[in-house]
């Protein structure tokens, strides 16, 4: 038998831990699937790294009681939070340490999206969701990244950045500040309260959650469409910050005229106005990505333990 044909009855363990929700799919080496699980959101900045491990915990039990106790050969986890190389290596030590695989793989959940489109895993990825992050892989498989930190890191963008935005613009449009938008009828709405204000101060005091404001990105795409110069404006801003990303991280690779892979929520969401300044704009062609991002995990894992990993040559 062939080392090829011997892999076939490996067992890989593919991991999507993103911020809004955890996939997680045991596969056969040929990425079959054997099971899945889905779960609640990774996110260990925000909540500490054992509440996000207890995620996983549960979701990886869930998925290898399907395997029937055969050991898995490896884990490819790509996951929200590894962003600093400090970040990366505490998330492997905590993967290593529950001994799921006999090897062990953690990076940051954008490369996720980058290998759900790129069959080569190779381009310029940006993902767009709750919040916004950006990867590059150049065919001699040197990587651009971002601290992907938010604000503080040079980031806007995404649901989250998208929700603030439209309540700062509906306060100033409430006070007299600013323009009058739809955005105030918008944030009010969904809130279920009477003014701008009383979100504001909800939030201040601890009432509402700001991870709510996420949830207004569609309204604000809805705005733009009847015609609101505000929210069209924020539709434009947030389209020149994902090529900006995307064109940033391909100059630092030197790559001509990459593919440009949109993942996340609000990207895939496919707003026309959004993703026609972003082809204007893109150092590539775009594409949506439309396979979720666990797909990503289980084509890296097959690619490096499964049926199409490198064999080695016979002594």
């Amino acid at each position: 038998m062939s080392t090829a044909e011997g892999r076939r009855d490996v067992l890989l363990l593919a991991v999507d831990g993103g911020n809004s929700k955890t996939d997680v799919r045991l596969v056969r080496a040929d990425g079959s699937q054997v099971s899945r699980a889905v779960g609640g959101a990774f996110r260990p900045q925000a909540l500490g790294v054992p509440a996000a491990m207890a995620v996983l915990d549960a979701l990886v039990a869930e998925v290898l009681q399907e395997g029937g106790g055969a050991p898995v050969r490896g884990i490819g986890a790509f996951l929200a939070g590894a962003d600093l190389p400090e970040e990366i290596a505490a998330l492997q030590a905590e993967v290593e340490a529950r001994g799921w695989a006999e090897e062990v793989y953690v990076a940051n959940d954008t490369f996720a999206v980058l290998y759900a489109g790129s069959p080569e895993r190779q381009g310029v990825a940006v993902v767009c969701g709750t919040g916004i992050n950006c990867v590059a892989v150049a065919p001699d498989g040197r990587t651009a990244t971002f601290p992907g930190l938010g604000w503080e890191s040079g980031d806007w963008g995404g649901g989250g950045d998208l929700g603030r935005a439209a309540l700062f613009w509906a306060v100033r449009a409430e006070d007299g500040r600013g323009p009058a938008t739809a955005l105030l009828d918008a944030v009010t709405a969904h809130f279920g309260r009477e003014r701008a204000l009383d979100v504001v101060l909800a939030i201040h005091r601890g009432q509402e959650s700001d991870r709510r404001l996420a949830g207004l990105a569609p309204a604000v795409f809805a705005a733009a469409d009847a015609g609101d110069a505000v929210a069209g404006w924020l539709i434009d801003v947030l389209a020149d910050e994902i090529a900006g990303m995307a064109g940033s991280a391909a100059r630092r690779l030197d790559l001509q005229d990459p593919p440009v892979l949109l993942g996340g929520s609000v990207a895939a969401a496919g707003h026309p106005r959004l993703l026609h300044r972003v082809r204007e704009r893109a150092p590539g062609p775009i594409t949506v990505v439309t396979d979720a991002p666990v797909v990503g995990a289980v084509r890296y894992a097959v690619g490096r333990w499964g049926v199409d990993a490198p064999v080695a040559s016979p002594a």
